[in-house]
């Protein structure tokens, strides 16, 4: 089989598009101490700072780069819906994004807790409630995709949660670090490689 390089400064990372075609069962939401906050046409600003918490140690930056007025027509369009969790104390500490702009699917946007949060099983609750929400007059279909960038467990996780692998492909890009989007040493696991 032969290798496909990569150039010093961009990064690969293989996407798993993964999908739900029947409304699950409905189960009870799993307790947990956090509250799920809709924001409605949230501060751009409010938006990638919860972004760039929950999605440095996994290099998400789309929307950190995207102009203001791209990002604005996606969160400010009445299709997409933008949830905040928080904590008991108030604090936001993830990320529920769900965009029915393309019914009748839906598609799992952003979905997250920030990195202490992670291992704790509050990522069950979260979807049962990304779930409740989607599944909605109207949609047929759910999906999300996820990559190889992302924790080693979220692939399994959404298998798990109900969703089904369907395809796969290959995404290129330039490495968000040696731009100073992120900070360099976001994603430890991905090993910077330095344009020479």
């Amino acid at each position: 089989m032969p290798f496909i390089p990569v150039e010093p400064g961009m990064v690969a990372t293989v996407v798993t598009h993964l999908e739900m075609l029947e409304r699950p069962r409905p189960a009870p939401i799993p307790p947990a101490p956090l509250r799920l906050v809709p924001w409605k046409q949230p501060d751009l600003g409010a938006y990638r700072t919860l972004f760039r918490r929950v999605g440095t140690p996994w290099l998400w930056f789309s929307r950190l780069v995207m102009a203001d007025s791209d990002l604005a027509a996606i969160l400010h369009d009445p299709a997409v819906e933008i949830y905040a969790v928080t904590d008991p104390r108030g604090t936001e500490v993830g990320l529920l994004e769900l965009d029915f702009r393309s019914l009748p699917n839906c598609e799992l946007s952003f979905f997250g807790l920030v990195p202490e949060l992670n291992g704790k099983g509050l990522g069950r609750w979260l979807m049962a409630q990304a779930k409740s929400l989607a599944w909605r007059k109207g949609v047929e279909r759910f999906w999300v995709h996820t990559c190889t960038l992302d924790s080693p467990a979220a692939l399994a996780f959404y298998v798990r949660s109900g969703f089904t692998p369907y395809g796969r492909e290959i995404e290129i890009f330039a490495d968000p670090r040696l731009a100073g989007i992120l900070p360099r040493e976001a994603a430890p696991h991905v090993p910077l490689l330095d344009v020479r």
